[in-house]
Parts: structure tokens; sequence; C-alpha cells
């Protein structure tokens, strides 16, 4: 396992811990989110490097090893020709050619075992962003619910209208209308009783009852100061 492979372990199981006692997990994660993301384009860039990298030592390797069949095939040739001074000249250089090759093969071969390495830890921090990404948007659906409970529980705390409850809104509602039923009532037995003593309507004796009562009044009204 590489080194960078380790510590994005480790930032994992971190985030996870955190997770569990964060008052705001989701602005949390969308800190590891955008931490991988820069993780991810940066691996991107190197591996398009070593992409490059490789396809040259490639290039150069094969064509090593282009040149080392011609120079065997020129030492063939000065062979034939009686040339053996320069079949043994064809053939250091294709011993050189021969060498080439294979520091280049090597190098080709680790680049391209490196290339694999990095391509693999690309993959995986793909589908860690995703996972991470999926747990944000549980916990950012989660963190939503309980905010509309709490303006719920704002809303209609301590019942409905600001704590007036319907039935004793109505109770209230109906002895008002009673009372005023009641003094408009009054009210009118009070006038249809005038009437009535003004007409005539009632005997001499209560009559004279009244008019005693009500000179009583006045005299007592006059005690206190009121004048007609």
């Amino acid at each position: 396992m590489s080194i960078a492979k380790r510590i994005r372990d480790i930032t994992v199981a971190t985030l996870n811990e955190r997770l569990e006692k964060a008052e705001d997990p989701v602005r949390m994660i969308d800190q590891f989110l955008w931490a991988t993301r820069e993780d991810i384009i940066q691996a991107e860039r190197l591996y398009q490097q070593y992409s490059g990298h490789s396809n040259h030592l490639r290039a150069q390797w094969l064509q090593a090893e282009a040149q080392k069949e011609r120079r065997e095939q020129q030492a063939l040739t000065a062979l034939k020709a009686g040339e053996e001074n320069m079949a043994r000249i064809a053939l250091h250089e294709k011993a050189s050619c021969e060498e080439r090759a294979a520091q280049y093969r090597e190098l080709y071969e680790q680049s391209r075992q490196n290339t694999l390495e990095l391509e693999e830890q690309l993959r995986e921090m793909r589908s860690e962003y995703q996972t991470v990404y999926d747990k944000r948007e549980y916990y950012a659906a989660r963190m939503e619910s309980i905010r509309l409970q709490q303006r719920m529980n704002s809303r209609f705390q301590g019942g409905v209208s600001g704590g007036i409850q319907p039935g004793s809104m109505f109770r209230q509602m109906e002895d008002r209308i009673s009372d005023l039923e009641q003094e408009a009532k009054s009210l009118r037995d009070v006038r249809r009783m005038g009437r009535e003593f003004a007409d005539g309507g009632i005997g001499n004796t209560v009559k004279s009852v009244i008019e005693r009562e009500l000179e009583e009044l006045k005299r007592k009204l006059q005690k206190e100061g009121w004048s007609s």
C-alpha cells in the first residue's frame, strides 16, 4: 500500500469519527469533498504526465530495438562482403543499442507500473468521493428535516394562533355576545317601564312609591354634591 493511500485511509477514518460529534456534518463533509476533489485533480494531472512519460520511454525502447536489428543486419551484410572489420563495428553498435534498449525497457516497465498504480488510486479516490458525496446528501436531508421540524415546533408552540385554543376562543365570544344581549334586554325593559309609567300604565300606589323613592335618590345625590 502506498504512502498516499495510507494517508487517505487515515483521513477517512478521522472524518467518520468527527461526523459523530459535529454540529454541522454537512459543512464538514463539504470541506472533505473539496480537499478530495483537489487531490483527484492533482492525481489526474500526474497520471497524464506519467502516461506521456511512459509513451516516450516506450518509443525510446522500441527505437533502440529497431537500431539493434539494423546493426545486426549490417554486420551480416559486411561479413558477406568480406568486411570483417565493418562487421565488428556494426556488432559493437548493436551491443550499445541492445544495452540502451534494455535500459529504456526497464524505465518503461517501471513507469508503466507506477501509471497502473496511480490509475488504481484514482479509481479508489473517485469511488471514495462518490461514497462521501452520497453520505453528504443523506446528512443534508436529515438536517433539512430537523430544520423544518424546528420551524413547525416554533410555529405551533403553545397551540394554534399563539396559544388560543378554538374552544376557549368561541366560549369567550359566546360570553361576550350573551353579555351584550343581556345589556340590550335590560335597557329595553327599562325603556318599556318608562313608557308605561309616563302613559299611566301602572297603578297610583306604585307611582307614589316610585316617586317617593325617586325623591330619596335625588336627596342622596344632592348630599354627594350632585345637581340636576
